[in-house]
């Protein structure tokens, strides 16, 4: 199914189909996402229209910031229009030229301490057109950038749904400003993964310390379990997302502890000391209300539930006012793969195990969704 289809029970309890539309106006589109974008898109708007100047001569239809401190364009089409990922993408050539003048433009909007952390090894591109051409989805997968095509439709009672038709992570470029941080960097060759695990290319990079390297690799089963989950090594932290994200990842060596904070109202959680807190109101790497202190194999099975709500709450918000899903007819680099399905293994803090039930449940309601 390439298609999301939406239905609605009529008067007699049958399922009647939702025929979708496109807008009259492509600055209906724009304005609409423009207003809820950080909910449909994880990215905090910054500026519509905003000209690129003589040289590059465009406007880009919306400026922003994502979740993860990484630049993004989006640009819109009411209808399918071949030209929109080109234009888009001849855009990063403006945004690599005039990083002081976005970095003043952030600092404008979301204050200094946003400014300070912006993330510019890997920009992010949105396209948001009717739909796209097969070129265009064959020749998003060239591109180093992070690109994510998307596909509208508009419904009657205000529904408007956005399709993710194809995504590509990106690779890290390297930068000299000294504010990065190198030691969670990642090639051009780690990031493509070259058919290694999210856990193996992270481990590749050098990025997950020796006596955590068993644990994470559970862990990151744990968090790919729910059907095509992108796996994004940055600067701080590791973020697990589909359109936005949904769990990150930070290490703590130094108390054999990996810190991963859910997208999760932790009003409607039973903390428990040593194990979760509310970060409502505390600052902290990555994204996500809830945090999660897993040392053990103990600690990640009791983490199963929250994880699973995270997902479940991140396909509500998809299908609350604007409905998100994912459909492509390959693979994504970075998407599930179960490379130690049947084996166990032994922990630093924890006897070895086998996979726990409800990842299996979690990867078989995946699949069964998926089909």
């Amino acid at each position: 199914m390439t298609d999301l289809k939406l239905f609605r029970l009529d008067a007699d309890g049958q399922d009647v189909e939702l025929r979708g539309s496109t807008v009259t106006l492509e600055v209906e589109l724009q304005r609409r996402v423009e207003a809820g974008m950080e909910a449909m898109l994880g990215i905090r708007f910054l500026a519509s229209e905003y000209p690129t100047g003589p040289w590059h001569r465009g406007r880009i239809d919306s400026l922003g910031l994502d979740e993860n401190g990484t630049p993004a364009l989006i640009e819109y089409k009411k209808g399918a229009d071949s030209g929109v990922l080109s234009q888009a993408v001849s855009y990063l050539s403006w945004l690599d030229s005039a990083r002081h003048e976005f970095e003043a433009l952030v600092k404008e909007k979301l204050g200094s301490e946003a400014a300070e952390s912006i993330d510019w090894r890997s920009p992010r591109v949105v396209c948001i057109a009717a739909g796209f051409s097969h070129h265009d989805r064959v020749a998003v997968h060239r591109l180093r950038e992070r690109v994510d095509l998307v596909r509208y439709r508009v419904f009657e009672g205000g529904l408007l749904s956005l399709l993710l038709i194809e995504s590509t992570p990106g690779s890290m470029r390297p930068v000299s400003d000294r504010r990065q941080s190198r030691g969670l960097e990642v090639t051009a060759g780690a990031a493509g993964g070259g058919g290694k695990t999210s856990a193996q290319v992270t481990a590749t990079a050098g990025g997950v310390p020796g006596c955590l390297q068993d644990l994470y690799a559970e862990v990151d089963e744990a968090l790919t379990a729910w059907g095509e989950v992108e796996v994004a090594q940055l600067r701080h932290y590791i973020a697990y997302r589909r359109m936005v994200n949904v769990a990150s990842v930070i290490f703590r060596p130094k108390h054999e502890a990996i810190l991963v904070y859910l997208k999760v109202d932790p009003d409607m959680v039973e903390l428990e000391e040593s194990f979760s807190r509310d970060m409502r109101g505390i600052g902290h790497l990555g994204t996500g209300d809830l945090e999660v202190r897993i040392a053990s194999a103990a600690d990640l099975e009791k983490a199963g539930p929250l994880i699973r709500r995270a997902f479940e709450a991140a396909a509500r918000r998809r299908a609350a006012g604007a409905s998100v899903s994912r459909c492509t007819s390959r693979p994504c680099p970075s998407a599930v793969r179960w490379p130690r399905s049947g084996r166990s293994h032994t922990h630093a803090s924890g006897p070895a195990r086998t996979k726990s039930s409800w990842v299996s449940s979690a990867r078989s309601l995946a699949s069964a969704t998926s089909a």
